[in-house]
């Protein structure tokens, strides 16, 4: 039965993790704030139903003086008045970036995180999203 165990990544691939692993702390260089990224962050491993990186990623948030109210509130972040537009704009984007659908008009999100963001910033938040994606199944690939 030893095929059906997980694949023990931080074994076979740890270098290659480390490496990963080293992009993040980046983000902070292009001006993408820690309130942001920690939304995203949730929002993304929320939705791709990745338990650790959700629990890690709460912690981080709250350690960072995140409010209970508004953690509790991400999964519907689209009818909360919690959130500014500029958190909205970037929720909406990792919502689209996380759940692929030829039906998105990525042009109408780059439209309104342009409202908010710059170039640097939303070239950022795109890195963040696909990164968080990918972690998360890397975790979820061990469920």
């Amino acid at each position: 039965m030893s095929e059906l165990k997980p694949v023990a990544y931080e074994r076979s691939i740890l270098d290659l993790l480390q490496y990963l692993g080293n992009a993040m702390p980046l983000l902070e260089a292009h001006g993408l704030d820690e309130t942001v990224r920690n939304l995203v962050l949730l929002r993304a491993s929320q939705t791709n139903g990745c338990a650790w990186c959700l629990d890690m990623h709460l912690k981080e948030a709250r350690a960072a003086g995140e409010t209970a109210e508004r953690l509790d509130r991400i999964v519907v972040w689209q009818h909360s008045g919690h959130f500014d537009q500029r958190e909205k704009a970037a929720l909406a984007w990792t919502d689209a970036l996380t759940v692929l659908d030829p039906k998105t008009d990525y042009g109408i999100l780059r439209a309104k995180l342009r409202e908010h963001f710059s170039e640097e910033q939303i070239g950022a938040l795109t890195v963040a999203v696909g990164m968080i994606n990918m972690w998360n199944r890397i975790n979820v690939s061990k469920h």
